[in-house]
């Protein structure tokens, strides 16, 4: 049984063409992106998904784009009640309040991705850190690495990156840093192997940070949205500018498709090499 069987009857034909059939669950916490056509129906979507995914006890419907300084969902919750959920991935558990921090479970294979191209007894910095997803699964399944630090700017998702270090016992590898990138990076106080910009709309303004805080031969994860007809060009041209300013030299490793971000648009990753 799908949403679609449940809702038969309770919707027109059209209407169930347009019900969406993916979203994302966040430990016990739908996300559903509703069309503007089916608002007057979504309480009814809400209850099918809740009957179908029977773990699922809170239904939001995703009613914008990530906005704000701290790039969060704008979310209303139409089912339920708490937005607080424990998530689990990778032998690991986030908790997070979806309205509070944004937390993204389509991520979880390029963390894995990320985590398998670690070396031991590296360092490591994750942008734009959130609730601390990325450093926490890198040191789970590397714990050969020395550490990873996590710089996040909103100290809601921060509270739960602290919360979520100690939950995963990952105190001696894991540095959760609340502020501003360009600000706290420098401050740090050292020179890392790898960086990690999981920041896909706008990590380009915060390159000159990445070479002052790169090592010699330090890997980069630079990532960035762009249509299919040209996936990759802004972005190796935001990393070659940059590069330039900085007056380092780069060697451009790879460039993947990550996630799609809408219709024709992909999220992807450069991965390259600082030179000097």
């Amino acid at each position: 049984m799908n949403m679609k069987d449940v809702l038969r009857g309770k919707l027109t034909e059209d209407e169930l063409k347009r019900v969406p059939r993916a979203f994302d669950v966040i430990g016990d916490v739908a996300i559903i992106e509703i069309p503007f056509e089916l608002k007057k129906k979504r309480k009814l979507i809400a209850e099918a998904l809740m009957k179908v995914n029977r773990h699922v006890k809170t239904v939001c419907d995703k009613y914008g784009e990530r906005s704000g300084d701290y790039r969060l969902n704008s979310l209303e919750v139409i089912a339920g009640g708490s937005t607080l959920t424990e998530h689990r991935e990778n032998g690991c558990r986030f908790r997070v309040d979806v309205v509070k921090a944004y937390f993204s479970p389509r991520e979880s294979t390029e963390r894995v991705r990320i985590a398998k191209m670690i070396k031991p007894g590296e360092d490591v910095l994750v942008m734009f850190s959130g609730v601390c997803p990325s450093p926490v699964v890198y040191a789970k399944l590397q714990p050969g690495l020395h550490k990873a630090y996590g710089v996040e700017l909103n100290p809601e998702a921060h509270k739960f990156a602290l919360e979520n270090v100690r939950l995963n016992r990952m105190q001696t590898k894991v540095v959760p840093v609340l502020g501003n990138v360009k600000e706290v990076c420098p401050r740090i106080g050292i020179k890392f192997d790898r960086i990690t910009m999981p920041l896909p709309k706008g990590a380009h303004e915060f390159l000159d940070t990445v070479f002052e805080v790169a090592k010699k031969g330090g890997i980069v994860h630079f990532y960035h949205y762009d249509r299919e007809d040209d996936l990759y060009g802004k972005a190796v041209e935001y990393i070659e500018k940059a590069a330039e300013k900085a007056h380092k030299k780069v060697e451009i490793l790879d460039k993947r498709k990550v996630l799609p971000y809408g219709p024709r648009i992909w999220k992807v990753c450069v991965e390259f090499r600082v030179l000097d």
